[in-house]
């Protein structure tokens, strides 16, 4: 049921254990909305049991850190599921087992599901949308700790204020986390900084990186080359901008090989949309990034070849 965002904070107040999950492959706006609302809900209601589920990610681990949510948690819980589009791509096991499961996103709602569900796919991040929650919640206070996480996860879905989702609402929102005297800076740096196998990434993939007669950019990292230079997990999606920033290149992919043999699919545009190629390879997302995930390398090609021509359509 589509819900108000007041609705969905009325169901947070009359809960006892709430716990909440976030998208799997967790990027800055999924711990940074995980953990802002599970810190401001704690802050609120100290005798709640406020839990954040789903794998850790060293990367992101000065954003926040999951807990070790026991099944029997879920008993008499409120799930949330936050900064998830659809049901397959939830981090973590159990959260069909609460009493109420609620759904806050920023993605566009191709796949309804929740009890309630809160979806504003006008927003840059669900941080912005936990923040308005936080705004409009006589209860939830806006703490400085609560802030850093959700200024994380906005300017990292707004790639620092650059991309087609940054909004005045924005940046007046940044605005108001900024004055509770985060370092904002050291925020940014933490983002942008990278490690010597970052670095070693970025210069494979200026040597690598393909463009096709059209304009679609594509890269493939393998398991071979994560070992190689010693990537730590999810740290090759530190990969992604990098094909982006060619000149003759107006949409893009990158194939990240799994451990089991499949391919992540991370898709980019610069004009036009590309999440209708994401959902036709079982994925899905923004218009201008989206995600899936390819099972073999003939299906990788197979969805070059359609970037390509869908690149080809725009420019006419």
């Amino acid at each position: 049921m589509q819900a108000t965002i007041d609705q969905i904070i009325a169901a947070l107040k009359a809960a006892d254990t709430i716990i909440i999950h976030r998208h799997q492959n967790p990027d800055p706006d999924a711990f940074g909305s995980q953990g802002g609302l599970a810190a401001a809900l704690t802050a609120a209601y100290p005798e709640k049991t406020v839990l954040k589920a789903g794998e850790p990610d060293a990367g992101l681990a000065w954003i926040t850190t999951p807990d070790l949510v026991p099944a029997e948690a879920y008993a008499n819980a409120v799930v949330v599921v936050i900064d998830t589009s659809n049901l397959p791509r939830i981090a973590g096991a159990h959260w069909q087992d609460g009493k109420q499961l609620i759904k806050i996103d920023h993605h566009p709602d191709r796949e309804p599901f929740g009890d309630l569900s809160f979806v504003n796919p006008k927003a840059s991040s669900c941080s912005e949308i936990v923040a308005d929650m936080i705004a409009a919640s006589p209860d939830l206070q806006l703490t400085k700790s609560v802030a850093a996480m959700l200024y994380a996860g906005i300017i990292g879905d707004t790639g620092r204020f650059l991309y087609d989702l940054t909004t005045p609402h924005t940046h007046e929102v940044a605005a108001d986390l900024m004055r509770t005297g985060i370092d904002a800076p050291a925020i940014g740096r933490a983002e942008s900084d990278y490690s010597p196998a970052i670095a070693h990434l970025e210069a494979y993939a200026l040597g690598n990186m393909q463009v096709s007669p059209h304009g679609a950019g594509s890269l493939f990292v393998t398991q071979k080359v994560i070992e190689e230079l010693q990537l730590q997990h999810g740290e090759a999606q530190a990969a992604v901008a990098t094909v982006g920033k060619l000149t003759t290149v107006q949409s893009w992919v990158m194939f990240t090989e799994r451990a089991d043999g499949q391919w992540r699919v991370e898709l980019r545009s610069k004009n036009w949309p590309i999440n209708q190629l994401a959902v036709k390879h079982g994925g899905g997302g923004h218009p201008l990034a989206s995600g899936a995930v390819a099972k073999n390398l003939e299906e990788c090609q197979q969805i070059i070849q359609e970037l390509d021509a869908l690149n080809a359509q725009h420019q006419g």
